[in-house]
Order: structure tokens, then sequence, then C-alpha cells
């Protein structure tokens, strides 16, 4: 016998179909498609915006257009474009995890919850939601949207959906329904100002009821850390770059001399003109850097030359183009 839809899916599931945002990644008709579309968007979609990835989705697909080219495709192109996008750990990951997909699986990701999450880059949310997404599996994802939405319906600091959680939320649908809960968090039960007045499941909500007062979440605690930032410039418009060994947030991209400073003034640095100071948020880190610069043909033998205004094939790091900016004044 089929599943009786339970009521609150029942109501979920109607709002979706008459408000859900046409989404490129929704739009594969084949399983291939389909599988490759949800696990590309699902590693862009980590720590980003919907209105942020869906243009990096579109140019993606169009260059590497299934997971066989992706798993062949060498990891610079990948990063070329992923530029731009932030978080280059995922398209490491991405890449890693096609290679295994169709080593490994016949081009097909496993179908249970253990073998998934081996996958680089895939954790318990990504692993529920692409079984759902994909295999049309009874697992719910829990983003912070998700989250969000279960927190005020039940009065419970829900991280993992258990039994209790699938059985309130029974249906056939179970790939829509994963869709529609993601969907119902960004859209109707948003962080601040939730739409309760036009809320399908305000009648059941403990939140909307003044049965509960959320409390506030604390905010994302960022590390403060002081950087100087050393650029080799030369009279033909190039700087030196080097392979970074020491930040781990940028480890193997390539950037100009950057070191941790214990000091936040901008102090004098000998043979060193200092530029400007700025900041910039980077993973979890809110920088404040000093930058310092020389002209001369002499770099160190680990760094290369590369121009500051010209386009290249080759991978550069949003870090590392703010500094171009930066610096492109001294030419003018």
């Amino acid at each position: 016998m089929p599943k009786k839809e339970t009521n609150l899916a029942k109501k979920i599931l109607s709002w979706y179909d008459n408000n859900y945002r046409k989404l490129p990644w929704r739009t594969g008709k084949s399983f291939q498609r389909i599988q490759y579309y949800r696990i590309l968007s699902e590693f862009m979609l980590q720590q980003t915006q919907v209105k942020t990835v869906v243009p990096y989705f579109s140019r993606f697909i169009k260059k590497i257009p299934n997971l066989k080219i992706l798993s062949e495709s060498k990891e610079k192109r990948i990063l070329k474009l992923w530029e731009g996008l932030g978080y280059y750990r995922r398209a490491k990951n991405l890449h890693k995890t096609s290679k295994i997909l169709v080593k490994f699986y016949n081009s097909k990701l496993p179908k249970n919850i253990k073998e998934t999450k081996q996958l680089p880059g895939i954790g318990e949310y990504t692993a529920n939601a692409l079984l759902a997404l994909v295999y049309n599996k009874p697992n719910i994802a829990i983003d912070g949207n998700v989250s969000r939405v279960f927190n005020r319906l039940f009065n419970k600091d829900i991280k993992i959906a258990d039994s209790e959680i699938k059985k309130k939320f029974k249906t056939k649908r179970n790939n829509d329904l994963a869709e529609a809960l993601m969907e119902f968090g960004a859209i109707i039960c948003k962080p601040k100002n939730p739409l309760c007045h036009i809320c399908k499941i305000k009648k059941e909500c403990k939140f909307f009821n003044k049965e509960i007062t959320i409390p506030k979440k604390k905010n994302f605690l960022f590390k403060k850390q002081n950087y100087n930032i050393f650029c080799y410039l030369n009279n033909k418009k190039e700087i030196a770059l080097t392979r970074n060994k020491n930040l781990s947030f940028l480890n193997n991209f390539k950037i100009p001399e950057t070191r941790i400073n214990s000091e936040q003034k901008n102090s004098k640095i000998k043979g060193w003109i200092h530029l400007c100071n700025y900041k910039n948020n980077i993973s979890n880190i809110k920088m404040d850097i000093n930058l310092f610069y020389k002209f001369t043909d002499q770099k160190p033998k680990q760094f290369k030359w590369h121009s500051i205004n010209r386009s290249t094939n080759e991978f550069v790091p949003s870090f590392t183009k703010k500094i171009f900016k930066k610096v492109s004044i001294l030419y003018k």
C-alpha cells in the first residue's frame, strides 16, 4: 500500500507546488543529469546563498556538462570555473568525489548514508540532501533554514531528523519535501520577520501560538588576526606570487608574501613602503591587513611574476585579485 501523506507534509508540499523558485539545478530529467546537477549544486550551496550560486552553476555546466567529464578535468580548470565563489576546498572535494564515483561506483552515488558520508566534502546534511533529491529516500536534510522551521514548529533544537520527525513528514515525494522544507525556511520562516500571516502550518506551530519565544542565536564568531602582505612589483606591471604553504585557508594558492603580524599598528619595515591598510574576511577569519610594496627586478626564487592587468586562464583567488586592485594605483 502507498504511504499515507501526513498533514504537515501535505501542507508544506502544497505551498511548494505553488511557490517554488525556478532554479537551474531543478531542470534535470534523466537520472544522470539529475544526479550531476544535484551533486554540483549541493557542493556550491555549502555556505553560499542561492542567488550567488546560480550564475556559477550555469557557467559550470556549460563547460563541464556531466560527472564523467568532471572526473577527467584538471583541477586548475575546475578552480578557474569556481573562481570568485570562495571556499575553494569545496571545488577540490567535488573533483575528488567525482573521480571516486566514476571509478568505484559506476558513476552513481551510493544509496546509503554511511557510504555517502565517506565521500570527500560530504557531511551529514549534504548526504541526507543527496539521498532524498537523487533517490527519493525519506531522508530529511537539516540546514539552517530547515532547523529554524523545526525549532519553531516543535520547540526543540533539532539538528538531525529522528524517527519521530520523519513520521510527522511522511510522504511519497521525499525529493520534493527536501526542497520544500529548505525553500519554506528561506522564504516564509525567515530568521527575522517570518511571514506567519501566510504560513500554511501556523496552526501547528508553537512559535506562532506563543507557546515559546525563540532565543536569539549567538553571532558567528570570527577570529581576528593581523597580517602584513609584501608585494614585489616590477615596471612591467607584474607582481611576484608564490604558492602559499603557511595559511591554512589559502593553502597551495598563489598569493604575495603574507605573514601574521602581532601588532595592529602600521609598523615601518625596512626596505618596504606602506601602501594601505584594509580589512578582509575569509573563511572564519577577520583579517586586518597592512599592505607593503617595493619595486624590484629581483624576486625570491620560489616566486613567479604575474601580470596585474592581463587576464589568463590561470586560477587566482579573490584574495589575490583584491591585492591586484590595491597595487594597480601605483601604475597610474
